[in-house]
């Protein structure tokens, strides 16, 4: 059993049943991408500060663009490119870093001045711009003609959705969970796989498995129709803000992290945040706090203390799984994450080395390697 209608069930379904797994069924709360997957636009990326972010970003990355093919689903892939904006030397000389890690694992990143960030972005003002990173390869998709893609592949495989089913409870016995409760009747398994995102850390409990997941808010705002249209421009992100701006349809989508947003499941759209993003956004870009916006939607992030993924087995329940606590990641990485399960399930070797985001990092001590690249 899979526990999460989302991009992560979608894509661990998909690669299980692809994979000849039979009896798979995932149980979703809601409908299909009814939670952090219904966003919008979601972006794709490689640019990360770990190696193992980079590789499983650079993987999905390749996944997306085969995507008509495999599992064959249009998913509005547009290969605008991101661009951070970088107003400190501390960020400039960071960045560079990365960006040579990026390179060494194929990665086409590179580092730019203020006045070709503006030639992408003619958005942009260059006023205490101090460089900027332009990784042409990303870009960004539909996360919800993505879940649905995934999911019509993984039902023709014989995979079953049952949605509108909330899991309330788990039974055990020894080390393993026998069966999954459910508002809607009582499920006997072999594996349970959590992919439940911002709601995590009560599914892990069940089973007795400490998933350390928090849910945040996150808003974001579309402008009205815009004439002349919008130009083409990358994923544009001011770093020290954690503003971001791109296209979407015949307009721009606006995002915020608001610093002073408390944990919680609320994902009520407030229209006063867009006052943080205008406040911002006159600085780097003031062309865009003029416009006028046709309304937003908020959902959750699904964050953890390093802003690293939870993705392996648990070692107290052998046969719980995990892929949760993407920190905004989990999109992007999904296709290469449902790899790493499906073969988790299997008992082969993934094809990177997930150790290092184990659950049990937060309870043994272990070395963390905290993400910086975190929008």
């Amino acid at each position: 059993m899979i526990v999460g209608g989302g991009v992560m069930g979608a894509s661990i379904a998909f690669h299980l049943a692809e994979a000849g797994v039979r009896d798979i069924v995932v149980v979703e709360r809601g409908e299909l991408a009814c939670g952090s997957s219904g966003k919008p636009i979601g972006g794709v990326r490689a640019h990360f500060s770990d190696p193992l972010n980079i590789e499983l970003g650079n993987r999905s990355l390749r996944a997306f663009r085969d995507f008509p093919h495999r599992p064959g689903a249009d998913i509005r892939l547009e290969t605008v490119g991101y661009l951070f904006l970088l107003t400190e030397e501390r960020q400039e000389a960071e960045f560079a870093g990365s960006v040579r890690l990026q390179n060494s694992l194929g990665v086409p990143s590179r580092m730019i001045d203020a006045a070709e960030a503006r030639r992408l972005c003619p958005y942009l003002s260059t006023e205490g711009l101090v460089a900027a990173v332009h990784s042409p390869a990303d870009g960004h998709a539909r996360p919800g003609l993505v879940v649905h893609g995934y999911a019509a592949a993984a039902e023709r495989a014989g995979a079953r959705f049952a949605t509108r089913t909330r899991v309330t409870g788990m039974d055990t016995a020894g080390d393993r969970v026998r069966a999954v409760h459910t508002d809607r009747g009582t499920v006997a398994c072999s594996t349970v796989i959590c992919a439940a995102g911002a709601w995590s850390a009560g599914i892990g409990a069940m089973a007795g498995v400490s998933l350390p997941v928090r849910p945040v808010r996150r808003q974001l705002a579309f402008t009205e129709r815009l004439s002349p249209p919008a130009p083409r421009i990358p994923f544009t992100i001011d770093f020290t803000s954690s503003a971001y701006f791109h296209n979407s349809d015949d307009g721009l989508l606006f995002g915020l992290a608001d610093p002073g947003q408390p944990d919680g499941f609320d994902t009520t759209w407030t229209p006063e945040w867009l006052d943080l993003f205008r406040d911002v956004v006159r600085r780097r870009a003031p062309a865009l706090a003029r416009m006028p916006t046709a309304g937003g939607w908020a959902g959750l992030y699904e964050v953890t203390p390093d802003h690293n993924a939870l993705i392996g087995r648990s070692g107290e329940v052998p046969n719980f799984l995990y892929a949760t606590g993407f920190s905004g990641h989990g999109f992007l990485q999904a296709p290469a994450v449902g790899e790493i399960v499906r073969d988790l399930h299997l008992e082969r070797e993934p094809c990177v080395d997930i150790a290092p985001m184990s659950a049990d990092r937060f309870l043994t001590g272990a070395a963390t390697r905290p993400e910086a690249h975190v929008v």
